[in-house]
Parts: C-alpha cells; sequence; structure tokens
C-alpha cells in the first residue's frame, strides 16, 4: 500500500489563510515585479554564503569574491585556500567550510557542464533545475529553493530556521516534523505562483526576525496572538516547549 501524502498525513490548518492574510498586510503587501539574475552561479554562491551568516556580511563576502575574482575561472584556479583567504578578509563565519563547497561546486561545474555558468537553467523546467541543482557538492533541497525563487523567478519554498520555528508555534506543521518535510508540504499547499510563495516566504521570516525571535519572541505585540497556541506559554514566562533547530538563513530576506 503506498504511503499517504503529507497533504493525507497533515491536512491543511483552517487558521493558515488568516495567518497568511495578517504576515502580508504587515510586511509585504505588494510584492516586488519578479527578476531573473543574468547569472544565477552568482546566486548559488551568494546563497552559499549566507548560511549562518547575517546579510550584511553574506553581502560584504560575495563582494570581497567579485572583487579578488571577476570570472569565477580565476575562483577555481585559485583553489579553495585563495577564496578562503579572500572571504576571511570579509569576515563572517564557516569560512574554510564555504570556500570549499564553493571551489567543489565551481570544479563540479566544470567537470561536468564544461562552462561556470547556470545561465542556461533560466530555460529548464523546476525538476531539471532543482536536480542540477542538488547534484552539486553541498547543494541541498533548501539552497535550491533559495535559487528558485530568488534568482530564477520560479514558485519555490525555502524554509529556513524562522519559517520552521513559526510553523511549530503556531501548530501548522506536526511538531517533529523537520526542515524538509515542512518544506514539502508548503510545496503541496500554498499556491503555485510566484508572488504567493515569495510573499508567504518573506513575511513570516521578517516576522521571526522582528516579533517571532528564537529568544524571548515579544508575543504582546504580535499581530498573531490570539491564533497562536504557544503565546500564552511564552506570555506566562514559560520555556518554549520545541527544541530549537539550527538552520541557514536564506539570503534576501
Amino acid at each position: 500500500m503506498p504511503r499517504p501524502s503529507l497533504l493525507e498525513q497533515h491536512p491543511v490548518p483552517p487558521v493558515l489563510p488568516e495567518v497568511t492574510r495578517r504576515l502580508r498586510e504587515r510586511y509585504l503587501p505588494d510584492p516586488p515585479t519578479p527578476e531573473r539574475s543574468a547569472e544565477p552561479l552568482d546566486g548559488l554562491i551568494g546563497t552559499i554564503l549566507s548560511q549562518q551568516n547575517l546579510a550584511v556580511i553574506t553581502r560584504r563576502q560575495f563582494d570581497g569574491l567579485k572583487l579578488v575574482y571577476p570570472r569565477w575561472e580565476a575562483a577555481l584556479q585559485d583553489g579553495p585556500d585563495g577564496i578562503e583567504t579572500a572571504l576571511r578578509a570579509a569576515g563572517g563565519g564557516l569560512i574554510r567550510s564555504k570556500a570549499r563547497t564553493i571551489w567543489n561546486v565551481l570544479h563540479q561545474l566544470q567537470e561536468a557542464r564544461g562552462s561556470l555558468s547556470l545561465r542556461d537553467t533560466r530555460d529548464m523546467d523546476d525538476a531539471q533545475i532543482r536536480t542540477l541543482l542538488e547534484g552539486l557538492p553541498g547543494v541541498g533541497p533548501k539552497t535550491a529553493s533559495c535559487v528558485l525563487l530568488f534568482d530564477l523567478a520560479r514558485p519555490a519554498m525555502p524554509v529556513d530556521t524562522h519559517i520552521e520555528r513559526i510553523s511549530r508555534r503556531l501548530e501548522l506543521v506536526p511538531q517533529k516534523w523537520n526542515a524538509v518535510k515542512i518544506e514539502r508540504w508548503y510545496e503541496q499547499i500554498l499556491p503555485r505562483t510566484w508572488a504567493e510563495r515569495y510573499t508567504f516566504h518573506v513575511s513570516v521570516i521578517r516576522h521571526g526576525q522582528q516579533v517571532c525571535r528564537s529568544q524571548r519572541p515579544t508575543c504582546a505585540e504580535c499581530l498573531l496572538q490570539n491564533l497562536c497556541p504557544s503565546a500564552g506559554i511564552f506570555l506566562s514566562g514559560q520555556e518554549q516547549p520545541v527544541a530549537r533547530q539550527k538552520t541557514a538563513t536564506p539570503r534576501r530576506a
């Protein structure tokens, strides 16, 4: 017997449309016009840099890399140590690991495709793009979803630490689900349009950054307080009942 789909395992909570409406009206009532990156490989490398980084540091690291390597071929030739040196000048965490991931991505692209470009992904379908990206070293589903959403204007739904946390606190998803499963569930239930998914993604992240923080969320000021089963726990001064998950923060959100 086939396993039930995630939607069959966990139907859409009745509260979700109202949560979506309130967050949209507060944080992103007018979504921007979708734009495709001139070079999606830039976006992929930027997403790798964004892992466990603040946006300002990610931008500084990326700008530093492009200053040293106007073309990614130069970074490939310089090797992981050279990339690490360029990143170290900009500061930030996990520099050695990110340098090796970036070099491995460049190396595999050159070996497998003969060029350091992902421009042709703009003409591929979503499944082809995801297969290509997730086949690269160190690139998982969330990183691929970020490139799809931000660089290729496709209706992907990356789940970062804020979305994962808020989804659990609102009990939109089962507490035991991980980020990958949550993303697959949202893929099934959210309207498959770029504007809807971009708006939901960005507004939930902004809410997580400004109000529903990992520690000491400001529930008294929260526009979702009367919809949130966790609000009473925090307002009474008790500890969060669910273990916090550490995942990378998507860039540009």
